[in-house]
């Protein structure tokens, strides 16, 4: 029979070896992807109330969260520079390795949070110099000062997060974000509404939830960790500013480069928000509906990356490189098929999606939001066909990382996201040409050419790590 013919059997094995690893995979990268999902679902309610208020006050909420992606992927890149050194330090055994990994990176990760605070802070000013709508810019301003500040303790949080994900304890910053958002959720409707006696704040409501809800994370994640054995030996007394020189600079050259990776990504997604917001504030509205509707099954994709930063860290530590690349391609064949469950669900559902975000009852306000789904169905459809290219990126991008092999992908994301994606979404993205879908297809321009590179990366870098250990060997 076939299903008994050596071809089967040999399919069946190799697949095998795959598949087998998907519940630990899995078990590990789910914590992940909630809590990621969690920062997300913050935007997804801040989105769907402030939409209430009308469609200016969703596209200010986009043009103020333009300027926090690009301070928030320097600060959470670079802090994913901590993940891979305790991954490491993790497997080998190094107590020493993993405590000086913490507390230098606490450390850099708490003065980057107060930089990135300052720069957008006094940043505020281009706004007006941007050509967004005048309206949008009046109320972006007031929403970004409170926003801008929460970046301190998210940075921090970032810090002890990637700490506890690179012990594996990938659960516990799940349940610092699941809290938080309950905290988010909760002020967000007594602030934006003026609900039980609480002023009506409006979108600047929605911003002290924000700045509430990061600070609760850092706080709770801390004491958590501070409670549990395998974390409590690491974390406790620790001497502040008694830095380590060598692990400083080791840290920075891994999360500077991280940083830069996230950057080149997520700078293209907010020229993305710049070049809607001069298209009109219905187009800017819609742009936001698609970005975060998307953003939440990228952070599925992130639970994995992380997952496959820990497992290839791990395998590191034990230079176990044949096992490292078995591991890495079973992590990259669950995203795949996760990816392509989303991206039917977005062709299936574009047209009902965007309607969660606008009251279409609201008769004073009724074209707007009409435009404003129509936009968005479209650009769901964009974001249906990118599912796949942006999973196998950043999860590629994880075990890059895991390799501590940063240098070569920044170059490569760079080239894909600013030499290939940007100039598309430049030029299609014009009024006269294809408006707001040209600018969606300049990012899934940029994404493939990114997943298509990095992946030829890792393929021949593994390849040659295990060539170089095999002649170790048979030399010895």
């Amino acid at each position: 029979m076939y299903l008994r013919s050596p071809k089967f059997i040999i399919y069946k094995v190799n697949l095998t070896q795959y598949t087998s690893e998907f519940q630990y995979n899995w078990k590990l990268a789910a914590p992940v992807m909630l809590g990621m999902l969690g920062h997300t679902f913050v935007a997804f309610i801040d989105n769907i109330m402030v939409g209430q208020l009308g469609t200016a006050e969703l596209a200010a909420v986009s043009l103020g969260n333009s300027f926090m992606f690009i301070a928030m992927s320097i600060g959470i890149g670079f802090s994913t520079a901590i993940t891979p050194l305790i991954a490491e330090a993790d497997a080998s055994d190094n107590l020493e390795q993993a405590r000086a990994t913490f507390k230098n990176g606490l450390f850099l990760c708490t003065s980057l949070g107060i930089l990135l605070f300052l720069m957008v802070f006094f940043a505020k000013p281009l706004m007006y110099l941007m050509q967004q709508p005048k309206e949008v810019v009046e109320l972006a301003i007031p929403y970004l000062d409170l926003v801008a500040f929460s970046l301190i303790p998210l940075i921090i949080f970032q810090a002890i997060k990637q700490f506890s994900d690179g012990m594996s304890m990938t659960k516990y910053p799940m349940y610092a974000t699941l809290i938080a958002n309950i905290v988010n959720v909760v002020l967000n409707y007594l602030f934006i509404f003026g609900k039980f006696g609480f002023p009506e704040l409006g979108i600047v409501g929605a911003a002290y939830g924000t700045l509430a809800s990061r600070i609760i994370m850092v706080i709770y994640l801390w004491l958590l960790l501070k409670n549990k054995t395998r974390s409590k030996r690491i974390i406790s007394n620790l001497k502040f500013f008694v830095l380590d020189v060598l692990m400083i600079k080791k840290i920075i050259n891994l999360g500077s480069l991280s940083a830069m990776q996230m950057f080149f990504e997520v700078a293209i997604f907010t020229a993305a928000i710049w070049l809607s917001g001069l298209l009109g504030k219905n187009p800017q509205a819609a742009n936001q509906i698609a970005l975060n509707l998307s953003s939440m099954t990228f952070m599925v994709a992130m639970g994995l990356s992380v997952a496959s930063m820990i497992r290839v860290g791990n395998q590191k530590g034990l230079q176990n490189f044949k096992e490292l690349r078995r591991i890495a391609f079973s992590i990259f064949f669950l995203g795949l098929i996760l990816a392509t469950v989303f991206a039917i669900l977005f062709f299936l559902f574009h047209k009902i999606m965007p309607t969660i975000y606008v009251d279409l009852d609201d008769k004073v306000n009724y074209v707007d939001n009409l435009e404003v789904i129509t936009i968005a169905s479209k650009l769901l459809i964009a974001a249906a066909f990118f599912q796949i290219s942006d999973s196998i990126q950043v999860l590629v991008l994880g075990a890059l990382r895991g390799l501590q092999d940063v240098k070569i992908p920044t170059i490569l994301t760079f080239i894909s996201y600013w030499c290939v994606g940007f100039p598309v979404s430049y030029y299609f993205g014009a009024a006269e040409r294809l408006g707001s879908f040209g600018i969606w297809l300049g990012l899934l321009a940029g994404l493939s050419t990114a997943s298509v590179l990095l992946f030829i990366r890792f393929n021949r870098l593994t390849l040659r790590l295990i060539k170089e250990k095999e002649a170790v060997v048979i030399a010895n």
